[in-house]
């Protein structure tokens, strides 16, 4: 039962969602729809929800990670392993170093601020995957850091997505 901003539970009310970017834009959202299936196509699932948890916190999409973390939770990630990840550096031994490799690059792709994405995380994550799947997380990094995007300017409410088990 979701509590959230109920009278009686002790919380403050949610806040509203300025507009329904969705339904107000059918096709673009048609389309990143589209782009995240595709983003999902070689990328392992575990190390999928680790991108895109961590890229939801960078851009703090409320609504972003509350969906992902439940979205990991229900596929057995350990909580664990979710809380951790906005320290990672500090606790790197919660992950693999091909998920750390993945992590590093996420937040080089999320966070632009200097202008690029530096040689050696790059070359760190090509040594841990190969060419097309490094291709493929890069499409999945693009992809939650658009999601985000959305979420954050449309400030989507978060704490009403139920997994769907995938």
């Amino acid at each position: 039962m979701t509590t959230h901003g109920t009278p009686g539970s002790g919380r403050l009310p949610e806040h509203a969602q300025r507009l329904d970017w969705a339904k107000l834009a059918p096709e673009a959202y048609k389309a990143m729809v589209r782009l995240d299936t595709v983003a999902r196509q070689g990328v392992e699932p575990t190390l999928l929800n680790l991108v895109k948890i961590r890229a939801s916190q960078l851009n703090r999409c409320a609504f972003c990670l509350d969906m992902h973390s439940k979205d990991a939770l229900a596929s057995g990630e350990s909580a664990e392993r979710i809380i951790q990840l906005a320290a990672w550096t500090e606790s790197r031994h919660f992950y693999t170093a091909k998920e750390i490799a993945a992590i590093e690059l996420t937040e080089a792709v999320t966070v632009l601020t200097d202008g690029f994405v530096p040689d050696e995380v790059y070359a760190r994550a090509a040594n841990e995957f190969n060419e097309t799947e490094l291709a493929r997380l890069i499409v999945a990094i693009t992809t939650i850091n658009a999601w985000n995007r959305f979420g954050v300017s449309t400030r989507m409410v978060p704490g009403h997505h139920t997994p769907s088990g995938r």
